[in-house]
């Protein structure tokens, strides 16, 4: 199957275009991120967290959990950008173009996986100015891989709903009830040690769980699992998410 990189390129520059020009968008996204770290973070300092050693405290427990939502929050919400090209009419056109739709796909999923990853790169600054510590630059890159497999398991979330659904404000409604409780199951804000068996079950289900404490795992060296198994972990989500992704958008009814 062709892959035509000129429109791929083209989707993640319009991408990072309407990004850019949309500054509403960049500082209310970032908004609630903030105030979580600054409140929590700073409010709960002096807590030691159990199992997380007597070096760590909650902001740097904190902040990998932060980010984690950051990316959870931005990339689930690129189906928003679906939904409005088909209300617009571009998606249509775009389809029509001599070019394949894994090309129109990869192009979606790099401008989304780009604008969430600075959010969270702006989140991981914030939380460097609020007292988190980082044990060095390799521990920054192993943080990167683990952001960008959040990122693709939740666009392709994002993307499967988009494709299923017509109405915008509906779309915002969904994945807000979908959303939160990936991220209160997550352990990004208690450790998942601290939850009755039942909701631990369910934390292990939950994708963003095995991301933010990877994120934890390479930033604090502090971890509730093997870094090798959040890994894995990840892996097998953002394959799964990306390919259910293209597949329901490949089959969307607005095309």
């Amino acid at each position: 199957m062709t892959i035509h990189w000129t429109a791929v390129y083209v989707l993640w520059l319009r991408e990072m275009k309407r990004y850019v020009r949309a500054k509403s968008r960049i500082i209310g996204s970032l908004a609630m991120p903030v105030f979580f770290l600054a409140f929590l973070g700073l409010g709960f300092r002096r807590m030691q967290i159990p199992g997380m050693g007597e070096g760590t405290g909650y902001i740097g427990f904190l902040a990998p959990g932060i980010i984690g939502m950051t990316l959870l929050f931005s990339a689930s919400m690129q189906g928003m950008s679906l939904l409005w090209d088909k209300e617009f009419g571009f998606l249509k056109e775009i389809m029509v173009a001599p070019v394949s739709r894994v090309s129109l796909v990869l192009g979606r999923i790099a401008g989304g996986t780009t604008t969430s990853m600075i959010q969270g790169l702006l989140i991981f600054g914030a939380s460097l100015v609020l007292g988190f510590r980082l044990p060095g630059v390799g521990a920054l890159a192993f943080g990167f891989v683990f952001m960008l497999l959040i990122a693709f398991t939740f666009i392709g979330l994002g993307l499967i709903f988009a494709s299923r659904m017509k109405d915008m404000q509906g779309f915002g409604i969904i994945m807000n009830f979908i959303i939160f409780p990936f991220f209160f199951l997550s352990g990004a804000l208690t450790p998942l040690e601290n939850f009755p068996w039942v909701i631990r079950a369910l934390s292990y289900a939950d994708p963003l769980t095995y991301g933010v404490d990877g994120l934890r795992a390479v930033l604090i060296g502090r971890s509730s699992l093997p870094v090798l198994v959040d890994l894995a972990v990840m892996i097998g989500f953002a394959l799964i998410m990306l390919f259910l992704g293209a597949y329901f958008f490949e089959k969307s009814e607005g095309v």
